[in-house]
């Protein structure tokens, strides 16, 4: 299930964003969190079982787009379709908006579609 972010889940959200390649660099990290903490556009989201297993930022652009920019799973739970499921619940929660990718998330919501 998807649950909103919030500053208690600082250091699991920034584990799960340093599986991404380009979230590597801790000051980068602190950078990209600290713009899903004060940015009214960023939003972060965690997917939550029993433990969180998986993390999806997106950022708004005008009045009816989302752009999905971070999608992460922990290693010992991909391919399981928390991924899949993730971008789904972003669809259902932003249901009258256009959902996209960024560069970095093209490829894998490609792989949502087409499933």
């Amino acid at each position: 299930m998807l649950i909103r972010y919030k500053k208690t889940f600082e250091k699991i959200a920034m584990g799960l964003l340093s599986f991404m390649p380009e979230e590597k660099e801790v000051k980068k990290l602190q950078q990209t969190i600290k713009e899903y903490e004060t940015n009214p556009e960023w939003h972060l989201f965690l997917w939550k079982e029993e433990d969180i297993l998986g993390a999806v930022g997106v950022r708004l652009e005008g009045a009816d787009k989302v752009v999905v920019q971070h999608v992460t799973v922990n290693p010992s739970h991909r391919n399981t379709g928390i991924g899949k499921n993730m971008v789904l619940g972003i669809k259902d929660l932003y249901k009258n908006y256009t959902v996209c990718a960024n560069d970095l998330t093209e490829a894998f919501l490609g792989k949502c579609d087409s499933h």
